[in-house]
């Protein structure tokens, strides 16, 4: 992909969803705070990421998260087969999320995006 994206996707169970709210921020999911940044998606990798992470989970969502918006750096790096993941070196903050909704997906099986106003 030579463009980045404006756009990148966060999955968060409901707990941690709830401290996003409540807080105002995010720190990361256990996995992030060992990697040392919070790991996001776009949207091209958003069912992968959720197949494979997440399976057999309930009661997710997935958080629109605007890159630009975001106080500390988001880093582009290489990840999973070869692929270029959006890394946030910093908590995800409330106000830089454009949409958030429970996970759900369509007939294919895709996970469904948040659907901004």
């Amino acid at each position: 992909m030579s463009e980045k994206p404006l756009t990148a996707y966060k999955v968060l169970t409901a707990d941690e969803m709830a401290t996003l709210e409540r807080d105002g921020h995010f720190a990361g999911a256990p996995i992030d705070l060992a990697d040392g940044y919070i790991h996001l998606s776009t949207a091209a990798q958003l069912t992968e990421t959720v197949d494979k992470h997440f399976t057999g989970q309930t009661d997710l969502y997935v958080a629109a998260v605007d890159l630009e918006a975001q106080d500390d750096p988001v880093r582009w790096e290489t990840s999973r087969g070869g692929q270029q993941f959006p890394h946030l070196y910093g908590p995800l903050l409330l106000e830089t999320i454009v949409a958030y909704s429970p996970l759900t997906r369509d007939e294919d099986g895709r996970v469904r995006l948040p659907i901004t106003g």
